[in-house]
């Protein structure tokens, strides 16, 4: 399984729109093959930092989901909307324990 962690921290102005992006983004991915889940949360400490969860069956279906066009266009958007770069990291996981 591979998990992606994402946040940028919003200009005030803009949270509502990042918000609405950062949704439609999520719902977007999670219909695509090999994505398990994808959220979009607000930090419950900085309510302009959005963060994304995201799992996803294995890499080739993040690879996948990065060369979506839409994908592209949705960190261009929020980058416009970001007080600095969006930050992203990307992890080889498995399941150890699930309840």
């Amino acid at each position: 399984m591979i998990l992606i962690t994402g946040s940028a921290t919003i200009h005030p102005q803009f949270r509502d729109e990042a918000l609405r992006l950062g949704i439609e983004h999520s719902v977007r991915s999670r219909a695509e093959p090999g994505c398990i889940d994808h959220r979009c949360h607000i930090d419950a400490e900085d309510p302009n930092r959005i963060v994304f969860v995201e799992e996803w069956a294995d890499m080739a279906a993040v690879q996948t989901h990065f060369a979506v066009p839409e994908s592209g266009a949705f960190v261009q958007a929020l980058t416009a909307l970001a007080v600095a770069p969006p930050k992203m990291a990307v992890y080889a996981a498995e399941v150890l324990q699930q309840r």
